[in-house]
């Protein structure tokens, strides 16, 4: 039977894919690393560049699954020369499972600096190989007869964000470099959130995303008129418009009367990291 974390994995990758594969459609998600100093900016600058070589990415982000089971990565799926998804973020202390899918060619999984290396290559539907990543850092590996083919993978290893309201932290995990950092607005009678701001690689962001007000406060979202047309919908209440814009102005606003913890999302972008969270108190 299917573990819980790949029946995850099959029916989100249905939607948005890392990669074109026709069965086990590699999925796209972001990365939020921070580009704070010159040094992580080159580091960002090479895995761009690794990614980009690998086989079958339609972008070179990562699939953030520091909240999910811990992890599958199938090699061979389809009988190509790929690991999918190619791209994983996981928490320190994580165990990550590799599966061989294709059994028309041999392959394995090896470490570039050595870290892990499943042995020699085997062809076997159904060979498994597991690793526990204690330390955080970005672990980049190959299938050996296949490396020069594009057969290139990267687990990135960082702790999750951490703000004191679980269920907002792994809505927004991954989405427009989300650190936990929650902005408060309390005792303000009207907020705007800017729809369409510059974000998750292009203008598909809330700004801010993670918002907290007072029970009474009217928040508006004013759109930029960038990113095409977006919307408004709420995962925990019945608010929000399935309505979509895309000229700039005000096109929707609410005034929270209730206290809790509210998710959102322009459904357009959702699956691309476009969603935000008002806490009210």
């Amino acid at each position: 039977m299917p573990s819980s974390n790949r029946r995850t994995f099959l029916g989100t990758s249905i939607a948005v894919g890392l990669g074109s594969l026709t069965e086990f459609s590699s999925v796209q998600a972001q990365d939020t690393h921070s580009t704070s100093t010159p040094n992580e900016s080159d580091d960002e600058d090479a895995l761009d560049s690794w990614l980009a070589s690998a086989n079958d990415p339609q972008t070179h982000q990562i699939h953030d699954l520091r909240y999910e089971d811990p992890p599958t990565v199938y090699l061979g799926v389809s009988n190509t020369k790929s690991f999918s998804p190619p791209a994983i973020k996981v928490t320190p202390g994580t165990t990550v499972t590799w599966e061989w899918i294709g059994n028309n060619a041999e392959y394995n999984v090896a470490a570039t600096d050595g870290t892990f290396d499943s042995g020699q290559p085997v062809s076997d539907a159904g060979e498994t190989f597991e690793y526990t990543f204690e330390s955080e850092g970005t672990y980049k590996y190959v299938s050996e007869p296949h490396a020069d083919a594009g057969m290139k993978g990267v687990v990135v290893v960082d702790s999750a964000p951490s703000s004191g309201y679980p269920t907002v932290d792994e809505w927004l995990a991954g989405t427009n470099e989300y650190d936990g950092t929650i902005t408060d607005q309390t005792n303000e009678d009207l907020i705007e959130i800017t729809t369409g701001a510059k974000g998750n690689d292009g203008h598909f962001a809330f700004d801010p995303h993670a918002l907290k007000v007072s029970a009474g406060t009217t928040v508006r979202w004013s759109w930029t008129g960038r990113g095409g047309a977006h919307n408004i919908t709420f995962e925990d209440a019945d608010l929000g418009s399935e309505t979509i814009h895309a000229e700039s102005g005000v096109h929707f606003e609410e005034t929270f009367t209730e206290t809790g913890v509210f998710r959102y999302a322009c459904q357009p972008h959702r699956a691309i990291g476009q969603r935000g969270a008002i806490i009210v108190e």
